[in-house]
């Protein structure tokens, strides 16, 4: 059976690495990768023919692969071109876009969908959402710092003493909390704030003080998202969040509602009132952006702030955001690979919560 492996075009990242394709080989799995899959990550076409996969033009691959691994989905002329049968594994984000998948189902293909598998205990180690995350959170803070006309950590110095820079981060999942540790190990002062309760502890074990407004709505099926509140909470959060950004030189937000535009946490009176030459970075760009002038993959200046709209800085990091990549769909690969083979169990919570389509037939819409 043909594993075919593509160049991303709009992404620095490959989905699958020749550690990979070596032990792939060996479970007598043909693997077949586009000509410079790798390059943008630096892993050559050499790397991937010493580790046994061969080399072809992306259209040889599109109709002779029995499964495609590719990060973003593939457009539909693309899609048209795969041969009956295959299964593609990608990101289809059904939550906010079904025509991908529906067509996916039109062509009597299968779909495997790495962005929902089941955030539960057995499937850490496949989910490419927080490994993903947590390279973003770290790179929002790099990035922010690069922009910020000021220092990160306290000086003392012969010409006098730098305070820390205050550093807010808005939303403490795995990319928050990542943000949360890279600013504190570049010495800032920093803040955190979730609406789940449950980050309290992580984001003060890290250094941080938590920001708590009470009453929050708290949903531990939510997947690691937030979830929808009250009117009479935002305003309240609204409050609140207004009196920390003002002080903040940084804002990291990465709030966002799984199936929903992005809540608008940062307002565009609260940019106006803080501190010439200050950062947002709104990982929720993609999803309409926390902050209400954020444009997604742009960075602008409004009000004297610098704004930084990006949801995919995972991919500025492409090496090592590669190898974790790679090694979450190793790990989900062994649910069903077998022996060069592969079998769809839906009887099986990872593979049923996954899996949009099989054989054609669409089945996210009965989950």
């Amino acid at each position: 059976m043909k594993i075919g492996i593509l160049k991303e075009t709009s992404d620095k990242r490959v989905a699958i690495v020749p550690d990979l394709v070596k032990k792939w080989t060996e479970q007598k799995f043909e693997v077949l990768f586009e000509n410079g899959c790798g390059e943008q990550s630096n892993f050559s076409d050499g790397q991937y023919q010493q580790a046994g996969g061969r080399g072809h033009k992306r259209e040889e691959i599109l109709s002779n692969g029995d499964i495609l691994i590719v990060i973003k989905p593939l457009e539909d002329k693309e899609t048209s071109k795969i041969k009956k049968g295959c299964l593609v594994i990608s990101n289809y984000q059904p939550f906010f876009k079904t025509d991908l998948i529906e067509d996916i189902a039109n062509k009597e293909l299968s779909a495997l969908s790495l962005d929902m598998i089941p955030r539960i205990t057995i499937a850490q180690s496949m989910d490419v959402l927080s490994s993903m995350a947590s390279i973003a959170g770290y790179k929002a803070v790099i990035m922010a710092a690069d922009h910020l006309a000021r220092y990160f950590p306290m000086l003392t110095t012969a010409a006098g003493s730098i305070p820390p820079a205050k550093v807010l981060v808005i939303g403490a999942g795995v990319a928050g909390l990542q943000a949360v540790a890279t600013a504190r190990r570049l010495g800032a002062v920093v803040e955190a704030f979730d609406t789940r309760l449950a980050a309290k502890e992580e984001v003060e074990s890290l250094g941080a003080k938590f920001v708590e407004v009470e009453g929050a709505k708290d949903d531990a099926s939510a997947g690691g998202y937030a979830v929808e509140q009250t009117e009479e909470y935002k305003q309240r959060q609204k409050e609140l969040i207004f009196e920390k950004c003002v002080k903040a030189d940084v804002i990291i937000t990465t709030a966002q509602l799984r199936g929903k535009p992005a809540p608008k946490l940062v307002t565009k009176e609260m940019v106006k009132e803080m501190k010439p030459g200050s950062v947002i970075v709104d990982l929720a760009s993609s999803t309409g952006g926390n902050c209400e002038l954020t444009e997604d993959n742009k960075t602008i200046v409004h009000d004297n702030v610098v704004i930084i709209g990006n949801s995919d800085l995972a991919s500025e990091v492409p090496q090592h955001a590669s190898q974790l990549y790679s090694k979450n769909i190793e790990n989900y690969t062994k649910v069903f690979f077998k022996e060069g083979e592969y079998e769809l169990d839906l009887e099986n919570e990872i593979v049923k919560s996954s899996c949009m389509v099989k054989e054609g037939n669409l089945l996210y819409q009965k989950q």
